[in-house]
């Protein structure tokens, strides 16, 4: 699939045909992080720091359990 790069005021953009936005479940207004690989870049609709930061609250949930709980309560 081709992609344009295109000038949008004082910004460079890029337009991603319907088929490519479809897949990734993007629409007007979402935002597409790019992330680096041995072969270029991935466009992605996840936030892979998110994904960091998730991991980051599962281990201290787990290690916390018995604690949320009461808290819970």
């Amino acid at each position: 699939m081709r992609a344009k790069v295109t000038q949008i005021g004082n910004s460079t953009g890029v337009i991603l045909p319907k088929e490519a936005a479809a897949r990734l479940k993007v629409g007007k207004g979402d935002s597409v992080f790019l992330t680096e690989t041995p072969d270029g870049y991935a466009i992605t609709p996840y936030d892979p720091g998110f994904e960091a930061q998730m991991q980051a609250a599962r281990r201290g949930m787990a290690r916390y359990r018995n604690a949320l709980r009461k808290l819970a309560e």
